[in-house]
């Protein structure tokens, strides 16, 4: 069984879950946007295979923030990048600017990386 450092040890503070919440929220809406087109894609002629990827890079920024809660770097560096990567296929695709997509990009360089930074060396 492997000893862990004071410096990995570190807990789960208030803030660290009112960060995770805040990013959170964005994401949600950015969900609904999703479901909401998908439930018009007849009506705009949006290729359905659009929705397969959507809803999978939704699926990946959700589990990114999983992994920032357990503590992985993976997390904390694939989020941005998959947030980048759902704007940029709405904007492609739909000619929409999502504004949950750029407020969950701007809640994560507030206040996660606020809570991420400190907590850095307990990441694996």
């Amino acid at each position: 069984m492997q000893e862990q450092s004071p410096e990995t040890t570190i807990k789960r503070t208030r803030s660290f879950y009112i960060a995770l919440i805040i990013m959170l929220l964005p994401f949600i809406l950015s969900v609904n946007t999703d479901l909401a087109h998908f439930a018009e894609h007849h009506d705009t002629g949006v290729p359905s295979g659009f929705f397969w990827i959507i809803f999978i890079v939704d699926f990946l920024i959700l589990l990114c923030m999983v992994l920032i809660y357990f503590y992985k770097k993976a997390g904390a560096v694939l989020l941005p990048f998959a947030v980048l990567l759902h704007f940029l296929l709405h904007n492609f695709y739909l000619s929409t600017t999502l504004y949950a997509d750029m407020f969950l990009l701007f809640v994560y360089c507030g206040a996660g990386l606020a809570v991420i930074i400190p907590r850095w060396k307990a990441f694996r």
